[in-house]
């Protein structure tokens, strides 16, 4: 840590020392009576020209100039200028104005006027010091430029850069918009177990944790989905649940280990309904921020107006490489086809004919689907918990959205036959002995409630942090989670 800053901490604490010694701590007030924030000033200046507001912020900015000074307050709403005067103030509170720090947290009384070079302000008639900053702030365009320093200190970040505030906002809006829609729908919001003595709904590695009171294993969700198929059993027609999903995957721009869901389930619907309820979410969440459905991506120009393009996966793999997968007898079969295609997927070694699919689409398909777009059809062997495609029974009712090159989330017509869900999670457990960790468990409890009838029932999920990312034009995840996990510092 630099001498400067040290010194610069020091000479703060000093400062709060004085204000104590002399009662006037400013860590003893428990509120302040804001009148109006910094945009409604702004904004209504007609209305508060010359009236009295109380405004409260951290100090940003200082600019002194004699026996005036001017200062930049700054709210949740955005920036007011301050003006300090010493025959308003008087000596003493004009010298206390001036001994302020940048990041001081305080709130203002005063007057609006126009300066005359235009800007809104407020001459202060009288200041309280609500919360002394201890430390200094970053320099604005060179002591917040690391990026991990940023995500490790978010509150630092949020203090410095108001964009990213606003990623913030605009996140909030777009959950707060899926929730309406989705109440409006008669969908009632619920909450599931984030910790399960069997975890499944998705092909992940659990995080694993240990209850000390019951002595038992537990799992941190991977998904919530068998949790709200059995609410559909129990009579809860239209369920949903926006919540933390917890992945012990790796880490990097598009992967979090812990991130947010919005899962959805209708009684009596199907994967038709599930696509028009996906598109129907997405363009609620993109209009909450933009007003519109069409927004920019990592310079390329999204369009969301439904209906979005619907392609069969295989269709797509073999456009895209020239093999058709789903022709292949084997599991060797498929190896040395994409051997001999020059495809680059790393070591196939022991990989079976549906992994290679699904890497194959990873690889070569998924970054060119810009515009939105339903990936469709998918085999059995790659969803199990997904009802058979009337017609083709080797495929399923399953489509995933893909927009900007991102996978978004999975939906289908969920497998209610209980026969047939026990044949899939058997063949699950021994894809699991034969060392396939991402493998569904056995949930016996589960198979039960689908044994007590669950009606034909449409699914879907959609990946909220990644939707975000699109949204808000980030190409980082850790742009969009407030507390991305990171690897600890050496020494921390």
């Amino acid at each position: 840590m630099p001498d400067d800053y040290l010194d610069q901490s020091e000479i703060r604490r000093e400062k709060l020392r004085r204000l104590q010694t002399k009662g006037e701590d400013p860590f003893a007030h428990h509120k302040y009576a804001r009148t109006h924030l910094a945009v409604e000033v702004e904004n209504q200046f007609e209305q508060f020209e010359g009236q009295q507001v109380s405004v409260c912020g951290r100090l940003m900015a200082y600019r002194g100039h004699g026996k005036s000074a001017f200062a930049d307050l700054h709210d949740p709403s955005g920036r007011i200028q301050l003006f300090a005067k010493l025959d308003v103030l008087g000596e003493g509170r004009f010298e206390a104005f001036e001994d302020l720090d940048l990041g001081d947290i305080l709130g203002v009384t005063g007057t609006v006027f126009r300066t005359r070079s235009g800007e809104v302000t407020v001459q202060v008639q009288d200041f309280t010091l609500l919360a002394k900053a201890l430390r200094p702030l970053p320099e604005k365009w060179h002591g917040l430029q690391d990026q991990e320093l940023r995500y490790r200190q978010r509150y630092l970040d949020l203090i410095m850069n108001r964009e990213v505030r606003e990623v913030f906002r605009s996140r909030s809006r777009m959950i707060a918009a899926a929730r309406e829609m989705l109440t409006e729908r008669g969908f009632l919001e619920v909450e599931t177990p984030v910790l399960q003595p069997i975890y499944g709904g998705a092909a992940a590695r659990p995080f694993t944790t240990h209850h000390n009171a019951l002595d038992t294993q537990l799992y941190m969700r991977i998904a919530p989905e068998l949790y709200l198929k059995r609410l559909i059993v129990g009579g809860l027609e239209r369920v949903f649940e926006i919540g933390r999903m917890f992945r012990n995957e790796g880490i990097d721009t598009r992967h979090n280990p812990e991130f947010t869901m919005l899962e959805a389930y209708q009684a009596y619907a199907d994967v038709e309904d599930m696509m028009a309820l996906t598109e129907a979410l997405v363009c609620t969440m993109v209009q909450a921020v933009h007003g519109k459905l069409q927004c920019s991506y990592q310079g390329n120009e999204i369009d969301f107006t439904p209906p979005w393009r619907r392609a069969p996966l295989l269709q797509l793999v073999n456009k895209a490489t020239g093999i058709e997968l789903d022709q292949l007898q084997d599991d060797e079969h498929a190896r040395k086809a994409v051997a001999s295609a020059g495809l680059e997927l790393g070591d196939l070694t022991g990989m079976s004919l549906y992994h290679i699919l699904d890497k194959t689409f990873d690889r070569y398909v998924q970054p060119e689907l810009i515009q939105p777009t339903l990936v469709t059809d998918y085999p059995v062997e790659m969803s199990p918990l997904a009802k058979r495609k009337p017609g083709e029974p080797h495929l399923t009712a399953r489509f995933e959205p893909f927009i900007g090159g991102e996978e978004l989330g999975n939906a289908f017509s969920e497998l209610n036959d209980p026969l047939d869900q026990r044949a899939r999670l058997e063949a699950q457990a021994e894809a699991r002995l034969a060392g396939d960790e991402e493998a569904h468990p056995l949930d016996e409890d589960f198979l039960q409630a689908l044994e007590y009838g669950m009606p034909p029932t449409g699914g879907m999920g959609l990946g909220i942090d990644r939707l975000v990312m699109i949204v808000t034009d980030n190409p980082n995840l850790r742009e969009v989670v407030l507390f991305p996990l990171l690897r600890p510092r050496e020494g921390d």
